[in-house]
C-alpha cells in the first residue's frame, strides 16, 4: 500500500512525528499523519495552513507500507455525528492516543475531517512493524 504525506521539505527524508497535538494525538503522543492519495494530502494542508504556510519549500512523500502490515481502523459509523467540531477533538485524541498505547497495529485507518468518504493513515512510530514502512520516494511539492 502506498500512503502519501506533504511536509516542509526539511522533514521529509524521515518518518517523523513532532508530538505535537492535532485531531487524533494529544500533546506528546507521537504519530505520524499520511493520506489515501495526494490529492488528500493536499487538501489537509490547504485547509490547516494559511497562505503564507503554504508559500514555503514542501515535498510530497510516498511512503509504502507492505501488505503484510497490520491496520486497524476507526469507522465513520463509530463516531459521533459532530465528531469534527473542534470542541469533539478531545474524543479522537482520546482514540488515537489509546491505540497507540495498545500497540495493536502499525498504522490505524480513520476517515477524513474533511471528506468523510476519503481515509487518512496514522502511522504508529512505536510498533514494532515501524521499521518496515519505508519513504519509495520523495518530491518537491508547490501548492
Amino acid at each position: 500500500m502506498l500512503l502519501y504525506r506533504i511536509t516542509l521539505a526539511r522533514y521529509s527524508h524521515a518518518l517523523i512525528s513532532s508530538g505535537r497535538a492535532a485531531r487524533w494525538n494529544p500533546n506528546e503522543v507521537k504519530m505520524i499523519y499520511t493520506a489515501s492519495s495526494r490529492s488528500l494530502a493536499c487538501l489537509e494542508n490547504v485547509v490547516h495552513r494559511d497562505k503564507i504556510g503554504l508559500s514555503r519549500a514542501f515535498n510530497l512523500m510516498v511512503i509504502e507500507c507492505p501488505d503484510h502490515v497490520g491496520i486497524n481502523a476507526v469507522p465513520l459509523e463509530y463516531l459521533p455525528a459532530d465528531w469534527t467540531d473542534f470542541d469533539q477533538m478531545i474524543k479522537t485524541q482520546r482514540l488515537g492516543e489509546q491505540w497507540i498505547r495498545s500497540g495493536s497495529s502499525a498504522i490505524l485507518q480513520v476517515p477524513s475531517s474533511i471528506i468523510n468518504e476519503e481515509v487518512n493513515f496514522l502511522i504508529n512510530p512505536n510498533h514494532k512493524d515501524f521499521e518496515l514502512i519505508r519513504i519509495k520516494n520523495t518530491q518537491p511539492f508547490f501548492f
